[in-house]
């Protein structure tokens, strides 16, 4: 019932008036033109992601890194793009307010399995591709359980958790955790990159 007729009701309503509270208070406008004076323009980052049924949409998010790039005109590494008022916007995850226009577009939803890269559809296994069955989030059961400092099949696992127990306590108790989760600014980063490693498969079930 909740999954069906009452979750994705509650996602626009929560994101409307999100985003007319962050616009008013007014915490979005703020951050934009922080983002413009000092990492640029376009103030935002978009990217293609997969959503439910692995269907691709545009996401949007405040950009975190300069275009530095080196003398061949290559972007430079990751961890030299991402400057420390990047960081501040990563660890506070006001670089993923832009989202709340995803989730009121449909794209999205407050609480799911975060939207990965496309070019990783073709690596999951059918277990981790179950993490399509529902919206992704702009949090989910993952991110308050190690967020980018746990393995990609354990984060993986919490998603396909998430999916078969869908319910509106369960929401719920996840918002919460992650409005603590940002004031302790825990698993930002994972042990040996910037961000997070990059997905590269793990072994299929079945597989010997």
């Amino acid at each position: 019932m909740y999954k069906r007729f009452i979750k994705r009701p509650m996602d626009f309503l929560l994101s409307l008036v999100a985003i007319i509270t962050l616009t008013i208070i007014p915490v979005l406008p703020i951050v934009a033109i922080l983002v413009r004076v000092k990492l640029g323009s376009p103030v935002l980052f978009k990217q293609e992601r997969p959503g439910l049924n692995e269907k691709v949409f545009m996401m949007y998010k405040f950009r975190t890194m300069t275009d530095e790039r080196d003398e061949k005109g290559g972007l430079l590494p990751d961890s030299v793009r991402l400057t420390k008022f990047g960081r501040l916007l990563r660890s506070t995850s006001l670089d993923e307010l832009p989202e709340l226009f995803n989730i009121l577009k449909g794209d999205m939803s407050i609480i799911g399995p975060r939207p990965l890269l496309v070019q990783y559809l073709p690596l999951y296994n059918e277990h981790q591709k179950r993490r399509h069955e529902v919206r992704p989030g702009l949090s989910g059961l993952s991110q308050v359980n190690g967020r980018n400092a746990i393995s990609w099949e354990d984060k993986f696992n919490l998603d396909v958790k998430y999916v078969d127990s869908v319910s509106f306590i369960g929401d719920w108790e996840i918002i919460f955790l992650t409005i603590k989760k940002v004031f302790v600014r825990e698993g930002i980063n994972s042990e040996s990159a910037a961000t997070m490693e990059p997905f590269r498969g793990s072994k299929r079930l079945g597989d010997n």
